[in-house]
């Protein structure tokens, strides 16, 4: 591999991984349009945590009673550990492989929106806990996110692992450690399609529980500026999703292996999807183990959970195994996902709009257009 290599073979007929390097970095005629489109609105959506106005949050918190402290800090916890994860991993797995420039800055562009979401949990922890240290030190004593962030890492581990054999072997039966691993490119593509699902169930499912819990507070009119943070994070999240989902699509349209690869794997994706939406019912119950909150319990996560879940298992024709209903079990947050005009006290909290380098709100349907999420 080389940072930079000149080529005969058009970008425009490059594939979108295991192809030539990237050269030139051009946008004026690209292969995936879609890529491009998605990187813009994400640069668009640019924001700063430190935009948004956390000091009613503070009184808001010492004001909980301690089931709704633990709701909060428990998974705030878990947040920052699965964006630690995925706010280098994108880079790490998928640049090297990337052949065309608009997947590259797509990616680029996708790990720094995570790296802002890294951020926004220490302004959160900054502005609403005396001692931060002690929040982020507690994060890997739980055994709960712990679980989550090793079926994450797992699918990243393998590809990024495999992937770099690849790179610096080749295909063919090569010895490392005293063992045999052959290096074959059906199977790295194999480990691509899994770690792109695994990172699709992220952005799509594993954080929905933790969303709700901060919406409902704000819902109560407690810990707004938190849900604004959340809000857009949430937003960001959409947009992370709608480019692993125009990944996954266009791969299995343009190879004929990724189109084998997805029936060979459809066991273990289902398996993939349902372990998820369990664990997600299972940080529900972790949650509410001691007591509850106002308008919100485990039992309606659970069946939220199962609601999204269910959606993103047949945006990509999977079957789902749950009965759920058609509507929303939690129609309220609907109007935190899907961007608009979202009153957040502003007497209390700042107006984003009147700030330099002020966030822009709204997914319009034109964002995700020809994407089913």
């Amino acid at each position: 591999m080389s940072v930079f290599k000149l080529k005969s073979k058009s970008h425009l007929e490059s594939p979108m991984f295991f192809g030539e390097p990237v050269d030139i970095a051009r946008y004026d005629a690209v292969r995936y349009s879609q890529f491009e489109k998605l990187t813009d609105k994400q640069l668009g959506f640019f924001w700063r945590p430190e935009e948004i106005d956390l000091s009613k949050d503070r009184k808001d918190f010492d004001d909980l009673n301690e089931f709704e402290q633990h709701i909060f800090t428990s998974n705030l916890k878990r947040q920052i550990l699965l964006d630690s994860v995925q706010g280098r991993s994108p880079n790490l797995a998928f640049l090297p492989m990337a052949s065309v420039p608009e997947l590259e800055v797509m990616v680029e562009t996708w790990a720094f929106f995570e790296t802002i979401h890294s951020r926004s949990y220490t302004h959160i922890i900054r502005n609403v806990y005396p001692n931060p240290s002690k929040v982020f030190d507690e994060i890997k004593t739980i055994k709960p996110i712990l679980d989550c962030a090793h079926d994450i890492s797992v699918y990243y581990d393998d590809f990024i692992t495999y992937s770099r054999y690849y790179e610096l072997l080749g295909v063919g039966d090569h010895t490392v450690n005293g063992e045999t691993i052959r290096i074959d490119l059906y199977e790295l593509k194999k480990k691509l399609f899994l770690c792109l699902l695994s990172v699709y169930i992220l952005e799509g499912i594993r954080f929905y529980v933790s969303f709700a819990c901060s919406w409902a507070f704000a819902e109560l009119k407690k810990m707004e500026g938190n849900a604004k943070v959340i809000k857009f994070i949430a937003r960001d999240e959409n947009t992370h999703l709608a480019a692993s989902t125009s990944i996954i699509k266009h791969l299995l349209k343009d190879d004929r292996d990724f189109a084998q690869i997805r029936q060979e794997t459809e066991k273990q994706a289902l398996g993939m999807f349902t372990a998820a939406i369990e664990q997600e019912k299972e940080w529900a119950k972790y949650l509410f183990k001691d007591g509850s909150m106002i308008g919100l319990n485990e039992k309606l996560l659970a069946d939220y959970v199962e609601w999204i879940g269910c959606r993103r298992m047949r945006a990509l024709s999977y079957h789902c195994p749950y009965t759920v209903s058609q509507s929303n079990p939690l129609p309220w947050t609907e109007k935190w996902i899907g961007g608009g005009n979202v009153q957040v006290a502003p007497q209390e909290t700042e107006i984003t709009s009147y700030i330099t380098g002020g966030v822009k709100q709204d997914v319009s349907a034109d964002t995700l257009k020809g994407l089913s999420l």
